[in-house]
């Protein structure tokens, strides 16, 4: 009898043939991740060694991009982003902003910050300043545009009506602070930025409480800045602003000694003399009546606050205390005031300050 043995199973030619070309397709990944890992990995990896803001201006070519990043990074660094952009077809010159790229930073990261059009915020800082042109100058360096560009939009006519100002309180918009705006933002939208502080400074409960002083924001704002150049002694500002107002109120000149430096030009005066006093200028309170037409110095947040909360006195005369210490003496009259007066000069005398 034959015994029935189970038939040995018989290999099919395609799995083998299949089973081969796995084990060669494993091999083929394998050696490509060695040479991505060996290669490109560290072609790609490598990182920034500083923080730097990248911009690039509207109009620029690949080679000022290539340029930018190599004078940052090095050629090899920034050859490495420009290929790599080249990779995903994205023309970073065609990307104009100010772009951070963050020590540690690799070539992808670097490249994609490049081009996401995702710009870093410019810091800048308005200080304190008396002429408008040097002050759009300076602001003006941390952006794209010239200081003239600057100057032209915060002196538009139309631009400042939006904030109730004219031409002449220009400087009024420009509270001391500090402010974002991207690199590649216009004049116009800069000027917007800083008047979004303005807006805000100038509330309704504010805009109340000079109503209630008998004055316009602007007038606050003019008013602030003569006052900032009386005293640093903040404890002193709503007292100063409350006896010009004493004075307006009167119809009497404001005779601020500041406003006479501000026609002068100069500032390294220090005794106001008869001669000073007549120039000609709306500047010059001790010519003309009431509030000069515009601000003059930046004004700040801290001292319009001061004038709008301060308490009411009866004091129409100032000057500058004998020891130096940049307070002041108040006077309800004329002769208490003189009396002030002497022993101020008398120090001067003293010092040998002639001018």
């Amino acid at each position: 009898m034959s015994e029935n043995r189970p038939r040995e199973p018989r290999l099919r030619p395609g799995r083998t043939h299949s089973g081969r070309r796995m084990v060669i397709l494993l091999l083929f990944l394998a050696t490509v991740i060695s040479v991505a890992l060996v290669i490109v990995y560290p072609y790609l990896m490598k990182t920034t060694e500083r923080t730097v803001a990248v911009r690039v201006p509207h109009g620029a070519t690949r080679q000022s991009v290539t340029d930018t990043l190599s004078k940052y990074f090095g050629e090899g660094f920034a050859s490495r982003i420009m290929k790599t952009a080249d990779m995903r077809n994205i023309d970073i010159a065609s990307r104009p902003g100010s772009y951070e790229i963050a020590k540690g930073s690799n070539v992808i990261a670097a490249m994609r910050r490049l081009t996401s059009g995702g710009q870093t915020p410019v810091r800048f800082t308005i200080p304190s300043r008396r002429v408008l042109p040097k002050l759009a100058d300076l602001i003006a360096a941390n952006f794209e545009f010239s200081g003239q560009d600057l100057y032209t939009a915060i002196t538009d006519s139309a631009l400042l009506a939006e904030y109730s100002l004219t031409p002449r309180e220009a400087l009024s918009l420009m509270i001391e602070d500090t402010y974002e705006a991207y690199w590649t933002a216009t004049p116009e939208e800069v000027v917007r930025k800083i008047g979004q502080n303005y807006r805000m400074l100038w509330n309704e409960d504010n805009l109340a409480k000079a109503s209630a002083l008998g004055l316009t924001a602007g007038q606050v704002m003019v008013l602030s800045s003569i006052i900032d150049e009386e005293t640093n002694e903040q404890s002193e500002k709503g007292i100063i602003g409350r006896l010009y107002i004493n004075r307006l109120n009167r119809g009497m000149k404001l005779q601020a000694d500041p406003t006479v430096r501000y026609a002068l030009g100069d500032w390294t005066i220090h005794r106001v003399l008869n001669e000073h006093l007549k120039v000609e200028s709306p500047y010059n309170t001790y010519l003309h009546q009431g509030l000069p037409p515009g601000p003059i110095v930046t004004p700040t947040k801290a001292t319009v606050i001061e004038v709008l909360n301060s308490r009411p006195n009866d004091y129409l005369y100032m000057c500058a205390n004998e020891d130096m210490s940049g307070t002041h003496r108040f006077a309800r009259t004329y002769e208490e005031h003189l009396k002030n007066a002497m022993l101020y000069q008398n120090a001067l005398d003293q010092r040998g300050i002639r001018k």
